[in-house]
């Protein structure tokens, strides 16, 4: 009937005497309350709330203090910086007719190898023009022999004026005379220069090539097609030229990269593992360098940005068999270093990555 005896809640502290013991109302509650004395917090909670408190601190500790890089991402192709290295137009020296082929789509080539032969409608053309050369030359010399006979004649006028057996009028009129023919030497010699022009040009219907490299595509394949001169009759890509990487990035990322940024590159079909805050951590990705950045947008909205090869990097690009001239490519372009909180903060609001240290916008008056 003890246990059924309310316990009066007033009562601060009573102490009583059991032998040597001292019990307080405290510890009489479990007494009265069996089945609360028998709660306990299980094991599992514990460890529980101990991982949770844990994970939190860490993850504190984590968002503040270790680093995250800023990257400006951008997609591209590979190229070269020099235009005389790009994909190139073979074209057709003079007018006429293709008469022989020499090469094939993805025949490899050397300076100097013959592409195309290309011939006149006439097949005696060359024959025609150096006989009209000799003709012109006949021409010409009879024009200078001409000359130095009637320069003999104004000569003979001048001696006969002084002498008092010519008038001025007679030494005039030869002196004319020399004039007239000195013009027809000029007119002889610019037929003659005529002429070898366009013999300069038929003993050029051979179409060589420039340097070495490829023949990417054959214009046409037809031995009969007619091309005027100036008309593509094939495209070549050279061997062994320089690479660069146009990558094209957003307007609002552009104003923080300058000449000099390094830049990590993953190739087309290359494997690869990329931390973007944390290069050093990346797989198969190989290091750049921004040399230039273009002032004016592309019509597609974005700014292109010239990428080489970081000539200090420990792991070079990868040979051309992998990487080809026109492969698709992608970049991260470092910026700013920042912790990971900052980072993740950024990026939820949207904001636009640090502005590189030494530098500040424009502030408004």
């Amino acid at each position: 009937m003890d246990r059924l005896n309310p316990v009066p809640m007033g009562a601060i502290l009573s102490l009583q005497c059991n032998g040597s013991q001292i019990v307080t109302r405290q510890e009489k509650h479990h007494e009265y309350f069996q089945t609360l004395a028998e709660q306990k917090t299980p094991r599992v909670m514990r460890a529980i709330g101990w991982m949770i408190a844990l994970g939190l601190i860490s993850a504190a500790v984590f968002l503040t203090l270790v680093p995250w890089v800023q990257t400006a991402s951008g997609f591209g192709t590979v190229t070269s910086l020099n235009p005389n290295d790009r994909l190139q137009e073979i074209n057709a020296l003079v007018s006429g007719r293709i008469a022989e082929w020499y090469v094939r789509d993805g025949s490899h080539v050397a300076v100097g190898d013959p592409i195309v032969r290309v011939v006149d409608n006439d097949p005696r053309l060359i024959e025609r023009l150096t006989a009209e050369r000799a003709q012109i030359e006949a021409k010409l010399r009879s024009a200078e022999k001409a000359v130095e006979t009637a320069q003999l004649d104004v000569n003979r006028a001048e001696e006969l004026l002084r002498e008092g057996l010519a008038s001025q009028r007679q030494v005039e009129q030869a002196r004319i005379r020399v004039e007239e023919l000195r013009t027809g030497v000029a007119e002889a010699a610019a037929e003659l220069t005529r002429v070898d022009v366009n013999l300069s040009r038929q003993s050029m219907q051979v179409v060589r090539a420039p340097r070495d490299g490829v023949i990417l595509q054959v214009a046409t394949g037809a031995t009969a097609n007619f091309v005027s001169a100036g008309d593509v009759v094939a495209s070549f890509v050279p061997d062994n030229v320089p690479r660069a990487i146009e990558l094209y990035l957003e307007g609002r990322d552009v104003a923080l990269v300058s000449p000099g940024a390094l830049v990590r590159l993953q190739f087309e079909g290359w494997p690869m593992m990329q931390f973007s805050g944390w290069p050093s951590l990346a797989v198969g990705t190989f290091s750049g360098k921004v040399v230039s950045v273009d002032p004016s947008a592309q019509a597609n909205g974005r700014f292109r940005v010239l990428v080489t090869e970081d000539t200090e990097a420990e792991t070079p690009w990868p040979d051309d068999r992998f990487v080809r001239y026109g492969s698709k490519a992608r970049g991260w372009v470092l910026l700013e270093t920042v912790p990971v909180g900052f980072e993740i903060w950024r990026k939820m609001n949207n904001f636009p990555p640090n502005l590189p240290s030494g530098s500040a916008p424009p502030t408004g008056s």
